[in-house]
C-alpha cells in the first residue's frame, strides 16, 4: 500500500509528497508576483503512465541483455471536450537508443502494458492506449 500527501498552498497551487518523501508542485498561483507555477495535475497522469511503462521496458530489456543506451517516452493524451475532461486515449511513443532488437522492444512494451504497468492497467477500459517505437542507433 502507498500513501501520498497533498497540501493546498493557495489559489490552485498544491504540493504533493509521495510515499518515499519526494515532493513536487502542482497547479498555479497566478496572483503572486511573479506567479508560482507547478505541474498541471492532468499531465501527472500522462507522466505516471510514461514513467511506469518506462520502468518496465528498461527492466525487461536489461534482463534480456539488450544494449540499451537511452530511452525517451512521449505520452500524448486526448481528453473529452466537456467536464470532467476525462482522458479518452493515450499514446506512448518510445524513442530507444542502442543496438537493441526490435522484436525485444516490441515484446517489452507489450508486457509492460498488458501485465506489469499498474498505472496503465488501472485506467478504465474506455481509455484507448496505443504505442509505437523507434530505435535510434
Amino acid at each position: 500500500m502507498s500513501t501520498v500527501t497533498l497540501r493546498w498552498v493557495g489559489s490552485t497551487l498544491m504540493t504533493g509528497m509521495d510515499s518515499k518523501g519526494q515532493s513536487l508542485v502542482m497547479g498555479r498561483w497566478e496572483e503572486r508576483d511573479p506567479p508560482w507555477m507547478g505541474l498541471k495535475p492532468s499531465d501527472l497522469l500522462l507522466l505516471a503512465a510514461a514513467s511506469c511503462s518506462t520502468w518496465d521496458v528498461v527492466t525487461i530489456l536489461e534482463k534480456q541483455r539488450q544494449p540499451l543506451q537511452g530511452l525517451e517516452v512521449t505520452c500524448r493524451g486526448e481528453q473529452a471536450p466537456d467536464p470532467p475532461h476525462c482522458f479518452t486515449s493515450l499514446h506512448l511513443h518510445f524513442a530507444i537508443r542502442g543496438s537493441v532488437a526490435a522484436e525485444k522492444v516490441e515484446r517489452a512494451i507489450s508486457l509492460s502494458l498488458e501485465k506489469y504497468c499498474s498505472v496503465v492497467n488501472t485506467l478504465d477500459s474506455s481509455v484507448e492506449v496505443t504505442t509505437d517505437f523507434e530505435i535510434i542507433e
